[in-house]
């Protein structure tokens, strides 16, 4: 007698949650590695989050994709929060055990660092200071993600400068804002930029920040994938610096959260990539 393997479920639960492509990501994995199981969209409202997380276990999903509005708001939910999670100050990740506990887990971070070393192997932190523009969710995570790499220096620059204090006073010593008058300075000797925000974005005014004081040899990263290709970028190509879009942080940030739900570990093959680039 054959046993068959488990049907496996797991989703991506937001509000709105139609844009994600996600589910994308995740069933061309099921299908590759030959699983049977699927991932569906979750479409919840905000005032539901906590039924919706609870309901996980007795629907049988083995976890869930958090996204906006429901990351921050997940954290206070689950039973046990990963610490990353809880420095980051976000789930994205919900994993169900065994016994119908829910973790909250953030791979926001791991997502971010792989993009760099799928862009140059032979990327370090700690090659030179890091400039982060940006102090919104995703700038947690990529500063998380930087200092667990050995970071030594991050200069912060917001447009709000109160909030820059707060969050480099928050993730200690190594990391230093920048008041946002000296945001183009503060591109001096830098090794990484990195863009957290939405300016760039289709339908966003392009981010103000002049690259004169840039190194050619400095990476330069835009968490933005709509646009693949940001003013960021543009301007930073031509100066002949290399790039790299927010596609990479999107992919990776899939991989172990399909691992945690399904078993393998998947990678990010060209048919897979050829499958994102049409989606858009």
């Amino acid at each position: 007698m054959t046993h068959e393997q488990p049907y496996r479920l797991a989703g991506v639960m937001g509000w709105p949650v139609a844009h994600s492509r996600s589910p994308l990501l995740h069933n061309h994995w099921i299908a590759e590695h030959g699983l049977r199981g699927a991932y569906v969209l979750l479409p919840v409202e905000p005032e539901k989050i906590e039924q919706a997380l609870r309901a996980l276990p007795v629907l049988g999903f083995a976890g869930c994709n958090l996204t906006i509005p429901h990351k921050v708001a997940a954290m206070s939910i689950v039973d046990h929060l990963e610490p990353l999670a809880q420095r980051i100050g976000a789930a994205n990740t919900i994993v169900v055990g065994a016994d119908g506990s829910l973790t909250g887990r953030n791979t926001d971070a791991f997502g971010f660092i792989q993009s760099l070393r799928d862009a140059q192997a032979a990327w370090r932190a700690n090659a030179g200071p890091a400039c982060v523009i940006g102090a919104g969710g995703a700038a947690r995570a990529v500063i998380a993600g930087l200092l667990d790499e050995g970071a030594t220096e991050i200069r912060l620059c917001n447009r709000s400068d109160a909030k820059a204090v707060d969050m480099a006073q928050e993730f200690g010593p190594l990391v230093h804002a920048v008041p946002w008058a000296e945001r183009h300075t503060a591109l001096e000797g830098v090794a990484l930029l990195v863009n957290t925000t939405n300016q760039g974005m289709h339908g966003q005014t392009a981010l103000d920040l002049r690259l004169d004081a840039l190194s050619t040899s400095t990476l330069v990263s835009d968490i933005v994938y709509v646009p693949l290709e940001t003013p960021l970028l543009q301007e930073a190509k031509a100066r002949g610096n290399a790039t790299v879009n927010g596609l990479g942080m999107l992919l990776n940030q899939a991989r172990p959260a399909f691992e945690a739900w399904f078993g393998p570990r998947p990678d990010i093959s060209p048919a897979l990539m050829d499958k994102v680039l049409a989606s858009f």
